[in-house]
């Protein structure tokens, strides 16, 4: 049985995701890396490794439901409990010349994914001391921002932004549901990070990107839970 804390990080294999696993494991966490494919997942996995972090490489393409319930069983046979999910797989298909429905399929990985991800893991993560799940979210699905802010008024699409709301709905969701009890829900905004999704013109690196899902991750027993976070900063619904 492993003693250290167990964490899952959703499309782990680059960008934000396999910086949010690495800060993770950098804190003797082991970290499982769940990308589509198990060739990706076990390469990230393999970097991580060889930075000294224990890893170990899951397949996982969020929106396959026998994956999910087969990853579901092998965590339970595996550790019997989890203590840490990061829901960061996510996609931006409006602004990707994606062919097929856009709003459909955003929604499927962005919102529907992680609603049953967590739905199959959450009596593991209630098995835990001191369970933790993480929504990576955006700014984009913030309802005040989108009615005051210019910038998300500009950058704004309507599928990304309702799917990343809706996120944040599920996320005071299950926080309800599970208040009274040791595990802590939170959404987060990364900010506008240099990856495939945030271009090069983004503001932040990957590495910084992630270290406001890191911090919710891991926040004491007296941290918050049901909240929308930027770094330091609480953000509006």
């Amino acid at each position: 049985m492993n003693n250290s804390k167990i964490a899952l990080v959703t499309g782990a294999s680059k960008g934000i995701g396999f910086e949010v696993a690495k800060q993770l494991g950098q804190q003797g966490i082991t970290v499982l890396t769940a990308a589509r494919t198990k060739e990706a997942a076990d390469q990230a996995a393999s970097e991580l490794r060889q930075q000294g972090i224990e890893a170990v490489g899951v397949q996982l393409e969020v929106t396959n439901e026998a994956h999910i319930v087969e990853l579901a069983k092998w965590i339970e046979t595996e550790y019997g409990r989890l203590d840490i999910l990061v829901n960061n797989a996510g996609v931006h298909l409006e602004k990707s010349g994606y062919e097929g429905d856009a709003f459909r399929d955003t929604f499927e990985v962005n919102t529907f994914a992680p609603y049953f991800i967590t739905e199959a893991l959450l009596p593991l993560l209630l098995k835990s001391e001191a369970g933790r799940i993480v929504n990576q979210s955006s700014a984009l699905g913030s309802m005040q921002f989108i009615l005051t802010n210019e910038l998300a008024q500009r950058i704004a699409t309507p599928a990304y932004s309702a799917s990343k709301a809706a996120l944040n709905m599920l996320t005071a969701f299950w926080a309800q549901k599970t208040s009274g009890t040791n595990l802590k829900v939170n959404a987060v905004h990364p900010g506008l990070v240099k990856t495939r999704m945030g271009g090069d013109k983004a503001e932040l690196t990957a590495e910084e990107g992630a270290v406001t899902a890191v911090q919710l991750a891991t926040i004491p027993e007296d941290g918050p839970t049901g909240g929308f976070f930027y770094m330091d900063d609480k953000l509006p619904w």
